[in-house]
């Protein structure tokens, strides 16, 4: 399960390196897949984990304009990156764009996989999500407790 928040680095070829404590997981089966959302973060998954995810969004109706979007979206900005010895994913310069990913970038633990956003991004909607919080519950009526 993939949890956390830690803010890293690119290096000046794109490189981003995994954290230690996820690396072993994290590539598992010898590769991830890195692709585009469209929140404007890039999505890190483990290839196995991403295999039925792909299938799923390929199996959208190529009639339906949304599905045709997603499809163009995920499976058109999929790319199968195998990790470097140190523990590095090259992010390519279109995904890069995408993301807007400037030098800061926040990993972002999401269980099954990792969300990748450009630090300013990520503040800027974690702002806007915190102000929204005390008006909305994604428990219905329930609230959290501790």
């Amino acid at each position: 399960m993939f949890q956390g928040a830690t803010e890293l680095s690119l290096d000046a070829k794109g490189r981003l390196a995994v954290p230690t404590r996820h690396r072993e997981a994290l590539a598992s089966a010898g590769a991830v897949v890195l692709t585009a959302h469209p929140d404007g973060c890039l999505l890190l998954y483990p290839i196995l984990a991403w295999e039925p995810i792909g299938s799923r969004i390929q199996s959208l109706s190529s009639f339906d304009p949304q599905a045709r979007w997603w499809q163009r979206l995920l499976v058109g900005h999929a790319e199968e990156i195998v990790p470097d010895a140190q523990g590095r994913i090259l992010i390519s310069p279109a995904l890069r764009k995408r993301a807007t990913l400037s030098k800061n970038v926040m990993l972002i633990g999401q269980g099954s996989h990792f969300e990748v956003w450009d630090v300013a991004l990520w503040e800027e909607k974690l702002a806007q999500a915190l102000t929204q919080v005390s008006s909305a519950s994604p428990l219905g009526n329930e609230t959290f407790s501790l």
